[in-house]
């Protein structure tokens, strides 16, 4: 069995290799990711010969590409991320967000590929009237970034009833744990809040801090992918939350006894609180790891932050710092 993983040295991606890796039904599992930011998320992948990494942007590739050849399964995870920034840069999160989808939804058409997993966001329910939150709530698209990765969504969809192509698209929340992303000033809370402890400065909570988020830990995640992928009856928009809302407030006192609260931006919900009913049902998912605990790790390893080099000189072999660099 041949799987590709797109974004798959990013910070869910790069765990979904892992998951991925304890299938011995999966022979070879093919990496596509523009290696921006994510190659010290796959050092350790560096002499598994079930993995192959390729540098590529989702915006550029063609609908024959030989990576597609062969191809069981295609999980979608390529993506520009973050929301404020999509209202400066709306020309990018298209191109890659939606243009990218179009391309690699061709290039699994044009080799043959029948099943899609798409990691989709909770952002396109803009500011909910109910919660907990269903999968038939009103869409509202607040921000160029929810757009596209909606517009994505509906994309798999219409290429599904046109072409036969089987998806699940998992509509993520707020997705925490090892390895997230601490770059940029409008990335997650988790991220930005561990940035600032690592810069010994205090964290900023926007707003007064009593706005909830729903926290889902990327192993409970990646479980939702895997199992999305052995599920037969397909063609599903399904949440991926744990349905604990956690304050923010909370989570700064977790990480930091240094604190600050700065204005709240507009068109940012309050809350966020998903409905999991149906991935309990049609996956026979449900979260694993509490809230508690993934912050309990985070902190425990928030060495992998500090200064990280896109390998350990130490501990990392000559064979694998050359292999990094021919990937460029």
């Amino acid at each position: 069995m041949k799987v590709i993983v797109t974004g798959g040295a990013g910070f869910i991606g790069s765990h979904l290799v892992d998951r991925l890796l304890k299938d011995k039904k999966i022979k070879s599992i093919v990496i596509l990711d523009i290696l921006k930011a994510g190659k010290r998320n796959i050092n350790h992948l560096s002499k598994n010969k079930k993995v192959y990494v390729y540098k590529k942007d989702v915006a550029k590739i063609n609908k024959n590409d030989k990576c597609f050849k062969n191809a069981d399964c295609v999980f979608h995870l390529a993506a520009i991320a973050d929301i404020v920034p999509s209202i400066t840069d709306p020309s990018d999160y298209y191109s890659t967000n939606v243009t990218g989808t179009i391309n690699i939804l061709e290039a699994m058409r044009h080799n043959n590929v029948k099943n899609i997993v798409y990691a989709a966001s909770s952002s396109c329910y803009g500011i909910p009237k109910n919660y907990p939150t269903t999968e038939n709530e009103k869409i509202q698209l607040k921000f160029p970034y929810a757009l596209t990765k909606y517009i994505a969504e509906e994309t798999i969809i219409h290429w599904a009833e046109v072409y036969k192509i089987k998806f699940i698209s998992l509509r993520l929340f707020n997705v925490f744990g090892l390895r997230s992303r601490t770059s940029g000033a409008y990335g997650a809370v988790m991220g930005v809040f561990l940035k600032q402890k690592l810069s010994n400065k205090p964290l900023t909570i926007v707003g007064n801090g009593n706005q909830t988020r729903d926290f889902i830990n990327v192993k409970d995640v990646v479980e939702a992918f895997y199992k999305s992928m052995k599920l037969k009856n397909k063609n599903h928009i399904i949440n991926i939350g744990s349905s604990r809302p956690i304050k923010v407030k909370k989570l700064a006192r977790m990480i930091s006894n240094k604190y600050t609260f700065v204005p709240k931006r507009p068109g940012e919900p309050d809350k966020s609180h998903a409905n999991i009913n149906k991935a309990k049902k049609i996956l026979d998912w449900s979260p694993k790891v509490t809230f508690e605990n993934g912050v309990k790790e985070l902190l425990k390893n928030i060495h992998f932050w500090k200064n990280a080099p896109l390998w350990d000189k130490k501990s990392i072999t000559k064979a694998t710092k050359k292999w990094f660099e021919q990937l460029g």
